[in-house]
């Protein structure tokens, strides 16, 4: 009996370090890509903001090729901007459009960086109703069985 105890025991800590934790991680993973994405589009917006308030009709800038490998850029029409829309696809936009286009994609993001803190939190709640009954399972078996009194 206390074989067939411990090998239930065994199976849902598996569940738990296999399975459960892993969904937690990919969940937390997928949320924290989403607030990157959130925050390049908010530095985009700042920037926007920049070139607006200053009147900026020319500018230099550093571009980012690929692991942090810099390189300079000149800009010589600020007017028009390229903004990634999703799926690799890059749309041409004024400022003005662009920074609606952000406000709108932030908006659609945050919604789902919610929804995986939500996954994430009824995940840790899964793990945690797992966790209990592993220790209730561990208090009954180690709970001495009653004494027959010959009553």
């Amino acid at each position: 009996m206390e074989d067939s105890i411990q090998q239930k025991l065994a199976r849902y800590d598996t569940f738990v370090n296999e399975s459960l934790r892993k969904d937690l991680k990919d969940a937390l993973d997928a949320r924290d890509a989403i607030f990157d994405q959130t925050s390049e589009y908010l530095k985009l917006a700042k920037d926007i903001e920049v070139i607006k308030e200053n009147g900026l009709t020319e500018m230099k800038t550093q571009v980012d090729l690929g692991s942090n490998f810099y390189v300079q850029a000149k800009i010589p029409d600020t007017k028009y901007i390229y903004v990634n829309v999703g799926f690799g696809f890059h749309a041409q936009l004024t400022l003005d459009e662009a920074l609606v286009f952000i406000t709108k994609k932030e908006a659609h993001l945050q919604k789902k960086a919610e929804k995986y803190t939500e996954k994430a939190s009824q995940i840790r709640a899964h793990i945690k109703l797992v966790l209990e009954a592993m220790a209730e399972i561990m208090k009954l078996d180690s709970t001495p069985p009653p004494r027959d009194l010959g009553l």
